[in-house]
């Protein structure tokens, strides 16, 4: 049953695609905060097992540190935000792009998180209507794009974001809600041991490591989501992608030809684009099965 069939207001994509926009526009906002203060909260975690495991006396001062708390500041004065400056995109734009008290630049890919989470969050509303397809796609969506965020800066892609997701996409197979149970462990698992494959050939044959643990676990996330089905439209998209970028940023004398190159995103890009219009993509690289 389609909670949203009996409501006049979506009898048409459009409002509902509005909606879905302007909500985007502030889980935007709160996927900056995952981006930046997740990795902190892992290193914070990390050093405390650590010291833990080593039995040495931890000296570091105990803050409280979640994404909730502290409140968030600039970081160039430590003046906290207030909520009129925290409004997404209008308040960037209403500061030029400033710290209001400091005036120190505030980073560019905040509003472009918020603005990027708006329009997919816009198309993945147009693309399935008001239905349980768009609210499982709009979780997928928020959760690839936090993912990629943290893949770009830290090169890491977090277990408490990828495996809870992976759960999710088995449970939703269960009720079929983009595909069957069977096709989905299966995109799972071979999800898992085909980047996973690949790895351990490159550093067979290299001696070196090509891609991390992380990006395994990623496209068996993505295999449960869509299916056994996608898994090579996924990889020779990311594949293309990531060869033409990293080639473009080698030639522009942005990018190293040692420096590595986080493959997440790409993965994150591929995912998203199968699990929207997989099907005409597959009949068109002619690798429907």
């Amino acid at each position: 049953m389609n909670f949203f069939s009996d409501l006049t207001l979506f009898s048409t994509p459009i409002p509902f695609t509005m909606l879905m926009g302007v909500i985007g526009l502030l889980v935007g906002s709160f996927l900056n905060v995952v981006i930046y203060r997740l990795p902190i909260m892992m290193q914070k975690k990390w050093r405390y097992d650590c010291f833990d495991y080593l039995r040495i006396e931890n000296s570091d001062t105990v803050e409280i540190f979640n994404l909730a708390l502290p409140k968030s500041a600039c970081p160039h004065c430590k003046t906290s935000i207030l909520a009129r400056h925290n409004v997404p995109i209008l308040s960037y734009l209403l500061l030029r792009g400033k710290c209001a008290k400091c005036h120190a630049p505030i980073s560019l890919s905040y509003p472009f998180v918020e603005l990027l989470t708006a329009l997919a969050s816009m198309v993945v509303a147009w693309h399935f209507g008001c239905n349980e397809q768009a609210v499982a796609g709009l979780v997928l969506t928020w959760s690839l794009i936090a993912l990629s965020g943290i893949d770009l800066n830290h090169q890491l892609l977090p277990d408490v974001i990828v495996l809870p997701m992976v759960w999710l996409g088995l449970i939703l197979s269960l009720f079929n809600v983009f595909i069957d149970s069977e096709s989905s462990i299966i995109g799972a698992v071979a999800g898992y041991l085909t980047l996973w494959s690949v790895y351990h050939g490159f550093k067979l044959f290299t001696g070196k490591e090509g891609m991390g643990y992380g990006d395994f676990k990623l496209l068996a996330m993505l295999g449960a989501w869509i299916g056994w089905h996608y898994l090579g439209l996924i990889v020779l998209l990311s594949s293309l992608v990531g060869v033409m970028l990293g080639l473009t940023l080698i030639s522009l004398n942005k990018q190293k030809r040692e420096t590595p190159i986080p493959f997440g995103p790409y993965l994150a890009i591929a995912g998203w684009i199968a699990l929207l219009w997989g099907d005409k993509l597959n009949a068109w690289y002619g690798l429907g099965l």
